[in-house]
């Protein structure tokens, strides 16, 4: 099934690196073909009552409402330039809410497209908890643009690296992935493990067959990771190879175990290296 609808949270600043990865996911939904909702929040501030507050305090209150309806207006004015540059269809929205109902609202609002795509700061809190909301709340698939490197990230996803690990979430992300699959140039199926057990090997090549069924010519390889940690073995693999998208389930395991002892997700949530597509 092709990609139609893409939902772009906008949260943040409207500044030149955030200016840049809208425009890259911009051009990324005008290759893809897909429609793009954009969703801007003014977060609401609250006032204390005026017998209660000191004027520094009214005033600094006063000064964040207003930057965060001038961040929303600014990112929605980067998006609407990106749309009308790649000749997108669109539909922009702002919403004034509460900062504590913004990432539920994110997340009602992806529920109806088909993928949403998200601008990621390098280790941001705030790009993390919006990466993780959609993850587990929106039943969609998110693509992430990793800012830090937008003007290194393609357009288009000829190399593609899917993280197998034969889990629910891995089986997943291949099946959300499928339509980018299919478009591939070359496509690589990437298990990380040091055993390399007849199971592995097997569930790997299974994949291949799968795939195969669809027309995706893909490839099977064991990486070794040696020491290191499963996402820092694919950030490795993934600059090594020039992989334009690295596809992967999210959260194996919980995402308190991942908080506290880290993780593949987490590592990568946290810094991608390349686009990456996550489902969970």
């Amino acid at each position: 099934m092709a990609i139609k609808d893409i939902f772009l949270p906008l949260v943040g600043e409207p500044d030149a690196a955030a200016i840049a990865a809208i425009e890259k996911c911009m051009e990324v939904a005008g290759d893809i073909g897909a429609r793009v909702i954009a969703l801007a929040v003014e977060e609401e501030v609250s006032f204390r009552p005026k017998v209660v507050i000191s004027p520094d305090i009214e005033n600094k209150e006063a000064a964040a409402a207003e930057r965060s309806v001038a961040n929303a207006r600014g990112l929605l004015k980067a998006f609407e330039a990106a749309a009308n540059r790649f000749s997108i269809r669109n539909e922009q929205r702002i919403s004034r809410l509460p900062p504590a109902d913004v990432l539920a609202n994110f997340a009602a609002s992806a529920r109806l497209v088909d993928l949403s795509i998200v601008p990621v700061k390098t280790h941001d809190d705030r790009s993390e908890k919006l990466v993780e909301r959609l993850i587990f709340e929106s039943g969609r698939p998110i693509l992430m643009c990793p800012e830090g490197i937008v003007s290194e990230l393609p357009v288009g996803f000829d190399r593609v690296a899917i993280a197998w690990d034969h889990t629910a979430p891995a089986a997943r992300a291949v099946a959300d992935a499928l339509p980018l699959l299919e478009d591939a140039a070359d496509v690589r199926i990437i298990t990380a493990t040091d055993e390399k057990t007849s199971a592995e090997i097997e569930s790997g090549a299974a994949l291949a067959r799968h795939l195969a069924q669809h027309e995706i010519n893909a490839t099977f390889e064991a990486i070794s990771i040696d020491g290191s940690s499963v996402g820092k073995v694919f950030e490795a693999y993934v600059k090594k190879n020039a992989i334009d998208l690295l596809v992967m389930g999210a959260y194996r395991h919980s995402r308190l175990n991942q908080t506290v002892w880290g993780g593949a997700t987490k590592t990568v949530i946290g810094q991608p290296p390349c686009w990456v597509m996550m489902s969970h």
